[in-house]
């Protein structure tokens, strides 16, 4: 049975080798299909554009993983709503069914919690436009796949680290890191522990639910991580001070209900992937 990546990045190459590696063929739809390792075939496709290419029949997945162009909400809207309405679209016409659509989102469909709990039973309530346009896009997969044999599942990953991703441990190397000076909690996932979400939301043997946080098990302050690299590099503490506005709102996401389907994490914590990181493994995919 096949796999189709519809958006095949850093996160969706990662995910594609693993399903690869479990014996699953895996196409990967980019507009650079040559990029791609040699486990996933590279189709050309332009996910913004309508016309996409024939979806193999045999597809009994699809994961939407896609990204946005630039910052703007036209790049937004561009990918993640027109891009999965063309994806369904492609199913539609050439009659296949898969039995799951996995759509990667955001917790940034949260906004900001006071620091608060949130969940899969928390309404969203966005305050920027990017968690609007990304809750649009989970409405509207549910509502084409709704009464339809296919299960849909949006994936909503906290802020995403790992090879290639470093954007805190720039900032604290090139000083210009700020530790807040209130409490801001702060979700993260290593790229490596999405990847695999991604692969068993999308072939676990129990029909998954509609809606997974995918974050570790650690929402931390962000002045104990900005602390934590600051001493894995041997650098003195980053000075307090205004941080600016909250990047992603301050709330701790709950992945209780991802770690019920059985999901294990290789990086429960920040401490355990960053260290990872540090250490130089892994590939960021181009």
């Amino acid at each position: 049975m096949t796999i189709l990546l519809a958006g095949c990045g850093d996160l969706g190459t990662e995910a594609g080798l693993r399903f690869a590696a479990r014996g699953r063929r895996v196409v990967g739809w980019r507009r650079s299909p040559a990029k791609l390792p040699a486990a996933i075939k590279g189709v050309a496709a332009d996910l913004s554009a309508p016309n996409l290419p024939p979806v193999p029949a045999d597809t009994s997945a699809v994961v939407i993983a896609v990204a946005a162009d630039s910052s703007s909400q036209d790049a937004y809207r561009s990918a993640y709503v027109r891009g999965l309405g063309n994806v369904l679209d492609a199913l539609e016409r050439d009659g296949v069914t898969p039995g799951r659509v996995l759509f990667v989102s955001s917790t940034a469909v949260y906004g900001d919690a006071g620091g608060g709990w949130v969940d899969e039973g928390t309404a969203p309530a966005p305050g920027g436009f990017s968690g609007r346009i990304l809750r649009e896009a989970e409405e509207l997969l549910r509502k084409r796949l709704e009464g339809t044999p296919t299960t849909a599942v949006s994936l909503r990953l906290g802020g995403i680290y790992g090879p290639g991703r470093t954007r805190l441990i720039d900032q604290v190397r090139d000083s210009s890191a700020v530790i807040p000076q209130d409490i801001r909690y702060t979700n993260r996932i290593h790229r490596d522990d999405a990847a695999a979400a991604i692969v068993h939301l999308a072939t676990m043997p129990a029909s998954p639910g509609p809606v997974y946080v995918g974050v570790d098990n650690d929402p931390a302050d962000l002045g104990a991580v900005l602390r934590f690299l600051a001493g894995e590099l041997g650098m003195a503490a980053p000075p307090v001070g205004d941080a600016g506005p909250a990047r992603g709102g301050n709330k701790r996401c709950s992945n209780k209900l991802l770690q019920s389907t059985g999901f294990t994490f290789a990086f429960p914590s920040f401490r355990d992937g960053y260290r990872d990181v540090l250490a130089g493994n892994g590939i960021r995919h181009p």
